[in-house]
């Protein structure tokens, strides 16, 4: 059984027992979290589409951990100008367990 469930306006494929990093959640490690923005569900070959939601399916989840991402180098210059700025940025990820996908 998985899962297309939409979460901070992306869309992952989940199925129970996955370890996904998403966006940034403001929760608490080992706080509970649902996910009703079910996009489709496929349970064992039977497939609900939503339109744009399924009615009533969810995805319970536990929050593991929060950490940082790979670092990012944002280099901008213009020639013959002497103009260079370099600056990095290290996206913020939660790590969630998908413990049960209610349907």
């Amino acid at each position: 059984m998985y899962a297309i469930v939409e979460i901070g306006a992306q869309q992952y494929k989940v199925e129970e027992g996955n370890k996904i990093y998403v966006h940034k959640l403001s929760k608490e490690e080992g706080s509970k979290v649902e996910f009703d923005r079910v996009l489709l569900v496929d349970n064992d070959g039977k497939v609900q589409v939503g339109t744009p939601v399924v009615a009533g399916a969810k995805i319970e989840a536990t929050v593991l951990e929060e950490v940082k991402g790979d670092k990012v180098i944002v280099f901008k210059k213009k020639r013959r100008k002497g103009y260079k700025k370099k600056n990095g940025h290290r996206q913020q990820y939660t790590r969630i367990e998908i413990k049960k996908i209610v349907a």
